[in-house]
């Protein structure tokens, strides 16, 4: 597999000194990121760059367990059935046979 080398040159918000990375690609995303910075009228750089906030923001949003992240939505929708719990097996069969 040939890759291509990118250099990111990355300046950090804080002043300190900028930071430069080489990535290396796949042909294909190569490719595809110079026909996005040709048809944005944008460098590569600066896509990488977009690419890496959105990304690591979403890390950060992310965060803890996914149980934690769904606790508020834990009981917010009525099915309007009122034994769905316990009897969610007998309600997925009729499903399924009605569907056949």
């Amino acid at each position: 597999m040939h890759y291509n080398a990118f250099r990111v040159h990355c300046v950090w918000e804080a002043g300190t000194m900028p930071r430069q990375i080489t990535v290396r690609l796949p042909d294909d995303l190569g490719r595809a990121l110079a026909t996005a910075a040709r048809r944005g009228r944008r460098k590569s750089s600066e896509i990488v760059r977009l690419a890496l906030e959105e990304y690591l923001g979403t890390i950060d949003r992310r965060g803890g367990r996914a149980a934690d992240r769904v606790r508020p939505l834990i009981g917010a929708l009525d099915s309007g059935i009122p034994d769905l719990a316990e009897r969610h097996r007998d309600y997925l069969r009729e499903r399924l046979k009605r569907g056949r």
